[in-house]
């Protein structure tokens, strides 16, 4: 069973300050993702790579279409699915590192790494042990791991959020840009890591502005400009 079946899907914003005017986002948008592969969203800034991939978290709803994610040995469309059930697949099926991490006000940045496996019923010293190995590996300092990250600079953050994102073993990855404040050393690590994911039979969907990056980690780009809104005349 795929994955990742993104068939139809269609997006428009409607912009209530402005007298309800209707933007169109994308239009027909059809791609899948299946195990073992990483998709890259090609095509220029405003072109709706970000918004494809917040539709298919469940993020940003969907004015067509379908969203299926195999969960639990059948199909299940996240863009009809309820809040409880597109918790239930974000816990169990699809995970996301976003490009920016929300911090949580007090929480250290271990337990933020840590929380989608103790959501999961992971041991909180087994989750954390496993959270300390993935910041060891990501290279961010020990000193930070107690704290919270909130203060953190953007590319210690997006570390926090990449080792979260790459904790469990979520069946679906999406990728917002996990690269983008990272010097060499980390994106080799992450480049590394994605294609562990890879190996071990993750379905991956990612945004990467950076070539060298997206040229190592890419096994089919899907170009988002195909799913251009129609424009009347």
């Amino acid at each position: 069973m795929t994955p990742l079946l993104v068939q139809a899907v269609s997006k428009t914003f409607t912009m209530h300050l402005r007298d309800g005017v209707v933007l169109p986002v994308v239009h027909d948008v059809n791609f899948a993702v299946e195990a073992s592969e990483c998709v890259v969203l090609g095509g220029p800034s405003g072109a709706g790579k970000s918004s494809i991939l917040k539709m298919v978290y469940g993020n940003y709803g969907v004015d067509a279409g379908q969203i299926l994610l195999a969960h639990g040995g059948e199909q299940v469309d996240l863009a009809t699915a309820d809040p409880r059930e597109v918790l239930t697949l974000r816990r169990d099926t699809i995970a996301y590192v976003s490009q920016f991490l929300r911090t949580v006000p007090r929480v250290s940045a271990l337990d933020v790494v840590a929380e989608p496996l103790v959501i999961r019923g992971v041991n909180k010293a087994e989750a954390q042990e496993r959270a300390k190995a993935l910041l060891a590996r990501l290279n961010l300092p020990e000193r930070l791991w107690s704290l919270p990250p909130a203060t953190f600079s953007g590319g210690e953050q997006q570390r926090v959020n990449i080792a979260r994102g790459f904790i469990t073993d979520h069946t679906v990855l999406l990728l917002d840009e996990p690269t983008a404040s990272l010097d060499a050393t980390n994106r080799a690590v992450v480049v590394e890591m994605i294609a562990q994911k890879k190996a071990a039979g993750t379905a991956l969907l990612g945004i990467f502005h950076d070539e060298d990056v997206r040229s190592q980690v890419a096994d089919r780009i899907v170009d988002v400009t195909g799913f251009a809104p129609r424009i009347a005349a």
